[in-house]
């Protein structure tokens, strides 16, 4: 693959978590959780993206997420689960995203907020359509992704770099 074609980045944030008398990172999802979850991959599967790389974080919630989603995708791309993803900043995850191999065109990331967020907004220098207003407006919350694109090696992923495609997230 040339690196002249554009890449993909599918920032999508973990479903609605419960609450049980468990550490943070045992949370399991919420049953709005696991139903927005299968909605979420629904909504993925409409973009018509396929994805070669999914990286999530190794929290209950993110796993029973991506768990959830992938399920509906056509194609299910190799999974990485990736302890640096959980509580990671957005700095943190540019530094995983850096790392993919460069034959990996697409990649889902499967995080945790504020993290997510403000990794959509720091590597979007432009925005298509009214997919910024949309994610301005509604903020990110659980079940929510953000589609980024750009041009150049995994390496050259940084601040401003991507073009925010679409944003998604579920009904309150």
């Amino acid at each position: 693959m040339s690196v002249a074609e554009p890449r993909r980045i599918v920032l999508f944030r973990h479903a609605k978590a419960d609450w049980p008398q468990v550490p943070d990172h045992e949370r399991p999802l919420a049953e709005r959780g696991r139903t927005d979850a299968a909605v979420a991959g629904r909504k993925l599967a409409d973009t018509g993206i396929t994805l070669d790389l999914a990286l999530c974080s190794t929290a209950t919630r993110t796993r029973e997420t991506w768990k959830l989603a992938v399920h509906e995708l056509s194609h299910r791309p190799k999974t990485v689960y990736e302890e640096r993803v959980y509580e990671a900043s957005p700095g943190e995850l540019i530094a995983v995203l850096n790392e993919v191999p460069d034959e990996v065109r697409n990649v889902i990331l499967i995080g945790h907020n504020p993290a997510v967020h403000g990794l959509a907004d720091i590597l979007a220098g432009t925005a298509d359509d009214d997919a910024r207003a949309r994610m301005d407006r509604r903020g990110f919350p659980a079940a929510a992704f953000a589609l980024l694109s750009f041009e150049g090696p995994w390496k050259g992923v940084e601040p401003g770099v991507a073009t925010l495609v679409d944003y998604w997230a579920p009904s309150e």
